[in-house]
């Protein structure tokens, strides 16, 4: 009889657990629910890097496509909520140098971004994140005759991953 008083306890334990009111993240939508369409315009740029700014909203429109229900439409004037973004700022550094040579053989690049999520119909803003910081490290040959610029694919990366953390914060209100 004693063996079974903690088998008991255990057992309920399990079948009260499931209602304990946890859930799984990366699951929630805080958008509200006359949103049913998103414009995701050209973003603006004032940096001297143009790529960034050219990848972003194809990404960020694939991120949204590929994890919601929202409609992507192209003209800001039939979206129910338009997404703007603007590249303000571009620079990278190097993280690692060789020690014969003195290059760099690591660079990390850092971008700031000014994200705006307006309601049209009210003009209200539904997500705002005006200064935005997103980091990539990408690695640079020291073999100039072997030399393969990786910045390119490193903002491809960047852009992708900006556009995961992006709709995640819009979804999730973070």
């Amino acid at each position: 009889m004693t063996k079974l008083v903690p088998l008991a306890i255990a057992f309920t334990g399990a079948l009260l657990a499931p209602g304990c009111g946890y859930r799984v993240s990366g699951h929630a939508d805080l958008m509200p629910k006359n949103i049913k369409t998103i414009a995701i315009p050209a973003f603006g740029n004032i940096t001297t890097r143009y790529q960034l700014a050219r990848l972003l909203p194809a990404d960020i429109t694939r991120e949204f496509l590929s994890r919601t229900h929202y409609a992507i439409v192209a003209d800001p004037n039939q979206a129910d909520a338009v997404l703007a973004g603007t590249v303000t700022n571009f620079a990278f550094y190097p993280t690692v140098n060789d020690p014969v040579s003195g290059r760099a053989t690591a660079a990390q690049a850092v971008v700031t971004l000014r994200l705006t999520l307006t309601n049209r119909a009210t003009g209200a803003a539904l997500f705002s994140r005006p200064g935005a910081e997103f980091r990539e490290r990408y690695e640079i040959s020291i073999d100039p005759t072997a030399y393969f610029d990786e910045s390119g694919t490193a903002m491809q990366r960047l852009s992708r991953d900006v556009a995961r953390s992006v709709v995640a914060a819009i979804l999730e209100g973070f």
